[in-house]
């Protein structure tokens, strides 16, 4: 029998929020939450965080200093179960 490797890609997420004190990620990788996931703010004001994640598709969504926001960058999204848009990446 042979056995299936499941490969795993490095994921930049970033999101550009100047103004932005706090910047979190949550998605189905993370179990939706937040905490587990905060973003480094460069100099340029752009939020970023490098993530490991196994092939897949995930659905996320940023946490901008307590508002819930898609990833302007990506537009890929699918409906989630509140009626509003989560991101989504397919590794």
């Amino acid at each position: 029998m042979a056995i299936k490797k499941c490969s795993a890609k490095k994921v930049t997420f970033k999101i550009s929020a100047p103004n932005a004190k706090d910047v979190r990620l949550a998605g189905d990788f993370n179990a939706w939450d937040p905490a587990s996931s905060t973003l480094k703010k460069s100099r340029d004001g752009v939020w970023k965080r490098d993530m490991t994640l196994k092939t897949g598709r995930y659905e996320y969504k940023y946490l901008v200093d307590g508002q819930w926001q898609k990833d302007p960058l990506n537009n890929l999204f699918a409906t989630n179960t509140f009626g509003t848009e989560n991101s989504v990446i397919e590794l």
